[in-house]
């Protein structure tokens, strides 16, 4: 048990979390990057979550006589759309979806993978080989193709953007985190407590979870980035979210035959996707700096 709890720190006292904590946060301070980026994707929740309160109009209010206004011109900050709508709205309105379909995508991608990457860890045996055989037949699978085969067959929706991005993307998260169990099963905690009888589930829960929270964190953030981006793709086809409704993705869509005359409707939410996937790429380099020391002194 005091393995574990050196391991583990859940039976650490205060003054050591916090002393755990402070390393952590000095490390991740460190990564200009990283911070930098924490503040974009705060920029970014906040437009999405106080969109109502700062889009300067309706965002699917039709226009004719604005359209195709440039930015800066009519009352448009960013210019306005082929139907006359305004932008900076819709940016505002689309980065609701774009985000929460990134977010809740990487809810899924997390639990699917850790639940997998736990079980084939800690069985071991054909459970193992089973799982990993499973994971590496996903793998074989260009994600883009899988997300478009099964997107054609099920109506657009955030529902099930979600799950579609979610249930084709947790291949790389079961790899991480079973990498992690097959280290931590033969700890002496572990060995310990299955000489005390635990349960199978309680183990993974009690001792080999917690130990593997830095690499979910880490990969939890790389999952929002790849989920944002896979949205996109999907919605720059045309199987994502429908118009009226605007994500990035679908505002890019309906953009790409105006470039050439008219391209701040293009270009606007192709730098928002730029700004959001690199913000959270940046943020999962930091996340594995500060919790990997060996990773910092490496890139040192």
């Amino acid at each position: 048990m005091s393995t574990h709890a050196a391991t583990a720190g859940t039976l650490a006292a205060p003054g050591a979390r916090r002393t755990l904590s402070s390393v952590v946060l000095g490390r991740f301070v460190r990564h200009r990057p990283a911070v930098v980026s924490v503040v974009l994707i705060v920029l970014l929740g906040g437009g999405a979550v106080f969109a109502e309160r700062l889009s300067p109009r309706d965002p699917v209010y039709i226009d004719m006589g604005h359209k195709f206004a440039r930015p800066l011109t009519r009352g448009h900050l960013l210019g306005a759309d082929e139907l006359g709508r305004d932008v900076l709205s819709r940016l505002l309105h689309a980065g609701r979806v774009s985000l929460a379909v990134g977010l809740a995508a990487m809810a899924v991608t997390v639990l699917i993978g850790a639940v997998v990457g736990a079980v084939a860890g800690y069985r071991g045996g054909l459970v193992d080989t089973l799982l990993l055989r499973l994971t590496d037949a996903m793998l074989s699978f260009p994600p883009i193709f899988m997300l478009l085969a099964l997107a054609a067959f099920v109506r657009p929706s955030l529902a099930s953007m979600t799950v579609i991005i979610g249930v084709t993307s947790w291949m790389d998260v079961t790899r991480m985190v079973r990498s992690q169990i097959l280290t931590l099963r033969e700890r002496e905690f572990v060995l310990g407590a299955r000489a005390l009888g635990a349960p199978a589930s309680r183990i993974l829960a009690r001792h080999l979870f917690p130990n593997t929270v830095g690499i979910i964190a880490v990969a939890a953030t790389l999952a929002v980035a790849r989920a944002i981006l896979l949205e996109s793709y999907i919605s720059f086809l045309g199987y994502g979210i429908q118009p009226p409704f605007a994500s990035w993705g679908n505002m890019l869509n309906n953009a790409q035959s105006y470039f050439a005359t008219a391209p701040w409707v293009a270009i606007f939410p192709g730098v928002m996707i730029t700004v959001a996937v690199t913000s959270f790429n940046f943020l999962g380099d930091g996340l594995r700096d500060a919790l990997d020391p060996r990773h910092a002194r490496s890139r040192a």
